[in-house]
């Protein structure tokens, strides 16, 4: 079965269990707002845990160039036991990839985790996970697509500021370890704002933002995929969007698909609870040779220009080989005249 069939059934089923009479009215995130709970910042000489909760590696060279790349940088690697199993699509069974991030946030030697990959699975861990033991030893979880179901999570249990970022296996480039330096090792209150560096043309063509709605707006600032993020709704595992800048991201998806995305959260109510919105990249998310197809740009134009909200699209995190690393749970503002956010307090202590 397909990424996208396993999460239709799973966002059908929880649909049919949730209730959706009053759902444009209705505030939604099961967990009420908690107290920020900041992660230490990351240092030359420390350990980094490494695990995955999602899909299985198979290529032995990834972990090697991760390890080498941490030592580059002064940092050390620590593999949880279970990085090398492997059952069936997934990075061994659910309670061995949970028992790897439990001890890792539980071991005094490790100062922060990063995941290695996503692919599908993180989901799974959430009722095996020690959210006390977490908020307890708060550290830094670094990750983004499927570890998405993580970082939401863990800031509504615990209130742990947690970040969309690389994985730990995608590509260590002058870009990503910039970023991931200023925001965790050197707790910067960065502005996130994408390069409009034209190079040898006459006007830029990477790295491209475009105004949906002019303004500002300030909110804590959640998201991260948004078919992981719309599988977890009617779950205790969402924090509250109330007040939020929503950001998103997604790949493989068919415009259809994220236009259905898109109704479920606004019938869902998290659409009408923004404060801003933020769209990154949607990875070959074409219209295809369908007769009719809408675009992404459609659909966002049907979904997040009603409601009156500022919002930009094309920021510059997602399935992308440079990205920002956002911080999940602290509160930014967002200019979506300039297509930038800005932190208005630091993520780490």
């Amino acid at each position: 079965m397909r990424r996208r069939e396993m999460f239709g059934l799973m966002a059908a089923g929880l649909a049919l269990a949730t209730p959706t009479a009053n759902a444009d009215v209705t505030p939604v995130g099961a967990q009420a707002a908690r107290s920020i709970l900041r992660p230490p910042r990351i240092q030359v000489g420390d350990t980094i845990g490494l695990m995955i909760p999602s899909s299985a590696n198979w290529n032995p060279d990834e972990i090697d160039i991760l390890l080498e790349s941490l030592a580059a940088l002064g940092l050390k690697g620590k593999l949880g036991r279970h990085v090398n199993d492997r059952y069936g699509y997934l990075a061994g069974r659910d309670e061995d990839r949970a028992a790897d991030l439990n001890a890792l946030f539980l071991d005094p030697e490790v100062k922060a985790i990063h995941c290695i990959r996503g692919g599908w699975g993180a989901a799974r861990l959430l009722p095996l996970l020690d959210f006390e033991a977490i908020a307890r030893h708060p550290k830094a979880l670094i990750g983004y697509s499927d570890i998405t179901a993580l970082l939401l999570s863990l800031h509504a249990k615990t209130g742990l500021v947690t970040f969309h970022g690389p994985n730990a296996a995608s590509e260590w480039n002058a870009t990503n370890v910039s970023w991931l330096q200023r925001v965790l090792w050197q707790g910067e209150q960065a502005s996130f704002e994408n390069p409009r560096d034209a190079g040898v043309l006459l006007a830029p063509v990477r790295h491209r933002t475009r105004i949906l709605r002019p303004g500002k707006a300030q909110g804590k600032l959640l998201g991260g995929n948004l078919t992981v993020l719309t599988a977890l709704l009617g779950t205790p595992y969402l924090p509250d969007f109330s007040g939020a800048i929503l950001f998103l991201e997604d790949i493989d998806e068919a415009p259809y698909r994220v236009d259905r995305m898109l109704v479920q959260l606004k019938l869902a109510g998290v659409l009408g609870q923004l404060k801003g919105f933020v769209w990154g990249n949607c990875t070959r998310c074409g219209p295809g040779e369908g007769f009719g197809s809408l675009t992404i740009p459609d659909v966002l134009a049907d979904h997040i220009v009603p409601l009156g909200i500022p919002a930009y699209s094309g920021a510059m995190f997602g399935h992308i080989s440079e990205q920002f690393t956002l911080p999940v749970g602290v509160k930014v503002e967002l200019d979506a005249s300039l297509g930038r956010l800005r932190m208005l307090e630091p993520a780490v202590v």
